[in-house]
């Protein structure tokens, strides 16, 4: 397991938080098939997308934007909150986030 300690570190940071989101989902069936209602993006082609420029977008704006999943994914992964918020800042705001 990966240590996403601050995001800001390293610039694939956010990349590896999305593939870890990815991997979790993978394993919770009814959440992936919420992920893809909600984006409209098939199961199949999850292996295309993580190599897309909107992959860390999709991945870590999903699991930022509903408290309930974003807290299972950081108990089961060991990742903390913050971590989720800072990339999903990041993402959504470029550069340096506080």
């Amino acid at each position: 397991m990966q240590n996403f300690a601050d995001p800001s570190e390293n610039p694939s940071r956010e990349h590896a938080l999305a593939v870890e989101i990815l991997v979790w989902l993978s394993g919770e069936p009814e959440l992936l098939n919420r992920f893809s209602a909600l984006t409209g993006i098939n199961i199949g082609e999850l292996r295309a997308l993580s190599q897309s420029p909107g992959f860390e977008s999709a991945m870590i704006g999903f699991i930022a934007g509903h408290e309930p999943t974003l807290m299972a994914f950081c108990h089961d992964c060991k990742v903390k909150p913050e971590t989720v918020s800072h990339a999903w800042q990041k993402l959504e705001y470029g550069g340096q986030v506080d």
